[in-house]
């Protein structure tokens, strides 16, 4: 952490403002009360920390109304606090596997700031209408006071929706469940009919018990993490194209075209497809559905290659009306990072526009400043995977010493002046190859020799063995 320019630890201020820190309170006129509404958390088992609530309902029409309520972290974190300083230093929090870095002290994140099930909290609301041929036919923002009803997770979720039984769940909430699983397989499609793209959806974190690595878990994609994903992609633009009908300027994210498409286009060559010479989302898109139908055994490998050509996002400033670039991966042409206040400073910076329009105030932050902390945002982004993989690299290195001398299947994920890397297939581990790399780039399948390991270094070290 402090290699990467982050502060770990919370100063000696922050930690006596938060000590005296108090829920915002909840009656205010401008705020609606929805406390009334069968709210619900969808997020991972351990969360504390909940920055999103979801509701829907249907509507005469066939349409789908999709209300997703994000916590009014700024309401309890205000701009000239020593709190906020701190957390626009490090502006993420940072997952290692083992310890949490987190942007806000607990006390803020996973309780007055949190959406914790039976407490009223101040919220902003994205409001939108899923149509059934999957498009958001409007879409509103306001704030509101709400009550999440029952904090669920996405294991349960996910095997609820797939039919096991759960004789807690109350049948409301289980047509909840289901309703909203419906908007967001209208929303999944749509996005897809327009190249969305579909990558293997496979993570692997580092499983630490008592201070010693007990392997990797993975983490696939769930009927309840698609609900999640597509609500927060929806709300998202919801609160970009908000703020441009409100002429304020917008913190948008985006992943530009990609720089090695040459590379994409060698790849799904190799697959048996063509790919046009200019970069095509679409085309992209139904590739990569085609392969996942096809060979669903060796698609993680062929999507990770992918989606390490495509590159990372990064925040812009966006002015209203003006001409801008969209997020090539999820195929929005209108997307900002918002959902996440808890966690993401630009999350929290783009609550402040949102309020500041909603209230019809001044922006809070000039165009300059927006530049400024777009920038640091992306900056802290990269720093933060920094540290996550480097975390996964030590993990992995203390579970493969005793394979030193093994061969093993790999894929490789980058190929530069920096050196060549790869990944290996059996093992979510990644590490540099020293000899007979030249010839490999991203997305080469290879066999490789395990030759050493530094856990202390995070080094993972191979031979080619092709």
């Amino acid at each position: 952490m402090i290699h990467e320019g982050f502060q770990p630890d919370f100063p000696p201020q922050v930690v006596k403002e938060v000590a005296y820190a108090q829920a915002a309170p909840v009656q205010n006129a401008v705020h609606r009360d929805m406390r009334g509404l069968l709210w619900s958390s969808i997020d991972n088992t351990q969360s504390r920390d909940l920055d999103q609530v979801e509701w829907v309902e249907r509507l005469s029409n066939g349409n789908i109304r999709v209300l997703v309520g994000i916590a009014d972290v700024d309401s309890v974190v205000t701009s000239n606090s020593a709190t906020d300083a701190r957390a626009r230093a490090n502006a993420t929090s940072v997952y290692t596997g083992g310890p949490v870095f987190p942007m806000l002290p607990e006390r803020l994140s996973t309780d007055l700031t949190s959406l914790s099930q039976d407490a009223d909290r101040r919220a902003i609301i994205m409001e939108f209408v899923v149509s059934p041929g999957g498009d958001v036919v409007c879409a509103e923002v306001c704030a509101a006071v709400l009550r999440n009803k029952a904090k669920l997770n996405y294991n349960q979720v996910a095997a609820w929706l797939g039919g096991a039984t759960a004789p807690s769940l109350p049948s409301d909430l289980r047509e909840q469940l289901f309703l909203q699983q419906e908007a967001s397989q209208r929303l999944k499609k749509f996005r897809i009919e327009r190249g969305a793209l579909t990558f293997g959806g496979v993570e692997s974190i580092p499983l630490i018990v008592n201070n010693s690595v007990h392997g990797f878990d993975q983490i696939g994609q769930s009927a309840s993490r698609d609900i999640i994903e597509s609500f927060m992609i929806a709300a998202n633009v919801s609160m970009a194209q908000f703020l441009r009908r409100q002429n304020f300027l917008c913190l948008r994210r985006i992943v530009r075209t990609p720089k090695r498409w040459d590379r994409i286009q060698a790849i799904s060559a190799e697959a048996g497809t063509k790919l046009p010479d200019a970069p095509d989302s679409k085309a992209l898109g139904d590739f990569l559905a085609a392969q996942k139908q096809s060979h669903p055994d060796t698609f993680p490998e062929l999507s990770l290659a992918v989606l390490k050509a495509l590159g990372p996002g990064e925040y812009v400033v966006e002015h209203p009306g003006s001409e801008h670039e969209g997020h090539f991966g999820l195929a929005v042409d209108d997307y900002t990072h918002s959902t996440a206040p808890n966690r993401r400073y630009a999350d929290l910076i783009m609550q402040r526009l949102l309020k500041a329009a909603i209230q019809k105030q001044p922006r809070p932050l000039s165009e300059a400043q927006l530049s400024d902390l777009a920038a640091h945002c992306t900056e802290r982004e990269t720093a933060a995977r920094h540290v996550e993989r480097f975390m996964k690299k030590v993990a992995a290195a203390i579970l493969l010493a005793p394979q030193v001398g093994k061969t093993f299947d790999a894929i490789v994920t980058g190929a530069s002046n920096k050196g060549t890397f790869a990944r290996l297939l059996a093992v979510p581990a990644e590490g540099r190859i020293l000899h007979g790399e030249k010839g490999l780039d991203v997305g080469d399948k290879t066999r490789v020799k395990l030759i050493s390991v530094d856990p202390q270094k995070g080094f993972v070290d191979f031979d080619a063995a092709r």
